[in-house]
């Protein structure tokens, strides 16, 4: 099974999980990661600058038609809602909050199923909601692979959580094994 692309997707705490994740990545991934964190719609671009600080790949905040990169971190932007257009380009949207979330890891993670399939990883990491959990069961309804981080080891487990009970998830990994684990998938050491 051949990766295409990366989604993630945390809400509380999230930052010091996906710092945690991203710094295990080298800056040639073959693949683009995309990311959704919960944070407020004035939020500014500090986000992109801190995830730069700690990975070797690109970090960019999305924009309207960005074309996928391998090798490439893309960042909802706040308050827009991130969507997997096709194989080759993001989308934002402004449609309404999804369980009080834009951007929402639902639509994401919908998104990216319906584009690329079973070329799909997603990761659902901590957060104190149930966004996610829905778009991770698409994720494997359309062939994708599920990574989700073990709630023991989250700063918030309700958001792990609702993806276990969402669907049958193919791996719950202690958030430091999380980035390597993903390195394994891309390069195709593991299926």
């Amino acid at each position: 099974m051949r990766t295409e692309l990366v989604a993630i997707g945390t809400s509380l705490g999230g930052l010091s999980a996906l710092l945690e994740v991203v710094r295990q990545l080298p800056r040639d991934l073959p693949v683009p990661i995309v990311i959704v964190q919960h944070r407020g719609a004035t939020a500014d671009t500090g986000l992109v600058t801190l995830l730069q600080q700690h990975t070797a790949l690109a970090v960019v905040e999305a924009e309207d038609k960005t074309p996928l990169k391998p090798g490439t971190l893309f960042v909802a932007p706040a308050d827009y809602h991130l969507l997997v257009e096709d194989r080759e380009s993001l989308a934002l949207s402004t449609d309404a909050p999804v369980r009080s979330a834009r951007p929402s890891i639902d639509v994401l993670f919908e998104s990216a199923a319906d584009a690329l399939g079973d070329g799909v990883v997603g990761v659902l990491l901590t957060g104190a909601s149930a966004d996610g959990a829905a778009g991770l069961a698409r994720i494997k309804q359309r062939g994708g692979r599920a990574i989700v981080q073990d709630p023991a080891t989250a700063e918030c487990g309700t958001m792990p959580s609702a993806g276990l009970a969402a669907t049958a998830v193919d791996y719950v990994l202690p958030l430091e094994r999380i980035g390597d684990y993903l390195l394994s998938l891309v390069e195709g050491t593991r299926v």
